[in-house]
């Protein structure tokens, strides 16, 4: 194609507003698994057995480990991150707000900590997700690999993605930055 040609192609962002609107508007329904990322709207994967699994698996230990007082526990929730990003976390443990997001969806002050369970978006959720969420200022992302039967736990956020990044190795004892006080219990997730 030439410079000519390219000129005459723009591409258009979408913003949150924009997005939200497509849903209002019956474009987008809640059967379309999708997400907005920096302004394009994701088709995101069926979710398999496994991933549905963990995710429940996770999102129990989490909310025996705290409660309400301590953390409103989201699964898969909307966040809006930015005017062009509103992704929708595997889950999320969010600040405590007396009405429960009900007025508007969490941003990324409102986040503790937020994990992705990867059964077949691995590349996506590593490569595109963390690091958008680090940009953000999420404290703290755990990215649970279903096939490699990994736990990565991301910390430290800037501009260039989380700084400090470890595997888990020990999935019966299990804390968050945001919450040292309450301990996970994971084991079993693989």
């Amino acid at each position: 194609m030439s410079a000519t040609a390219e000129a005459l192609y723009h591409r258009h962002r979408l913003s949150v507003d924009d997005y939200e609107r497509m849903g209002l508007a019956n474009i987008l329904g809640e059967e379309d698994r999708v997400e907005l990322i920096d302004g394009d709207i994701i088709d995101m994967p069926p979710i398999g057995s496994p991933h549905s699994g963990a995710v429940k698996r996770i999102a129990n230990r989490l909310a025996r480990a705290c409660n309400e007082t301590d953390a409103i526990l989201a699964v898969q929730d909307p966040l809006r991150l930015s005017d062009f990003s509103e992704p929708e976390p595997d889950i999320a443990l969010l600040r405590p707000r007396d009405d429960f997001y009900a007025k508007s969806h969490p941003r990324p002050e409102d986040v503790l900590l937020l994990i992705e369970v990867a059964e077949t978006s691995l590349r996506y959720d590593r490569d595109k997700k963390l690091p958008l969420y680090a940009r953000a200022g999420i404290p703290e992302s755990w990215l649970v690999d279903l096939a490699g039967q990994a736990l990565w736990i991301y910390r430290d956020p800037g501009p260039e993605g989380y700084a400090k990044i470890a595997q888990a190795m020990d999935l019966s004892a299990l804390r968050t930055r945001c919450l040292p006080d309450a301990v996970y219990d994971l084991r079993g997730l693989f």
